[in-house]
C-alpha cells in the first residue's frame, strides 16, 4: 500500500481567508541570495591600478619654478595653460595623474593652489609639469 493513497486524489485546498500569492511573487521566494552583498565590489577595487608618485628631478623643479614665477609675474594676462598634477587615491595607496587645461584665475598663496577660471584648484604640490599655450 502507497503512503499517500489517502490524500492523492483530494482536490487542491484553496484558503477562503487568504488571497492566492500571484506567479510573481511566488516566483521571488525562490531567487538568488547574495550572501556576500558587497564582496564583487570589494573585489573590483582591489583589482583597480593606481599609479605611485614620482619625486621630479632636481631640474625638472627648477623648469617649474621658472615656470611659476614667469606665470605670477603674467597673472593679470590670464595665461591658458595645461597643469598636470597627481592625484592621491581615496581609497588605496597611490593615485592617478591627470592634466587639466584652462585660464589660470589666481595663484592663492594662503592654500598654496593654482585656481582656473572655471574654478578648479590644483595644490602646488601635486604639480608635476605646466604648459604655457597663451598669455
Amino acid at each position: 500500500m502507497d503512503n499517500y493513497e489517502d490524500i492523492i486524489n483530494l482536490p487542491h485546498h484553496v484558503s477562503k481567508t487568504h488571497p492566492q500569492m500571484s506567479m510573481a511573487n511566488r516566483a521571488a521566494q525562490f531567487a538568488p541570495f547574495a550572501a556576500l552583498t558587497g564582496h564583487a565590489a570589494a573585489i573590483e577595487e582591489t583589482a583597480r591600478l593606481t599609479e605611485s608618485r614620482h619625486e621630479l628631478a632636481e631640474e625638472d623643479n627648477e623648469a617649474l619654478n621658472q615656470k611659476m614665477a614667469f606665470l605670477r609675474e603674467n597673472i593679470n594676462a590670464h595665461p591658458t595653460l595645461a597643469v598636470t598634477y597627481f592625484e592621491p587615491d581615496k581609497k588605496k595607496d597611490g593615485g592617478e595623474y591627470k592634466t587639466i587645461e584652462g585660464q589660470l584665475q589666481n595663484i592663492d598663496d594662503y592654500s598654496q593652489s593654482l585656481v582656473l577660471r572655471g574654478g578648479e584648484t590644483v595644490a602646488l604640490e601635486s604639480v608635476l609639469d605646466i604648459r604655457i599655450f597663451a598669455i
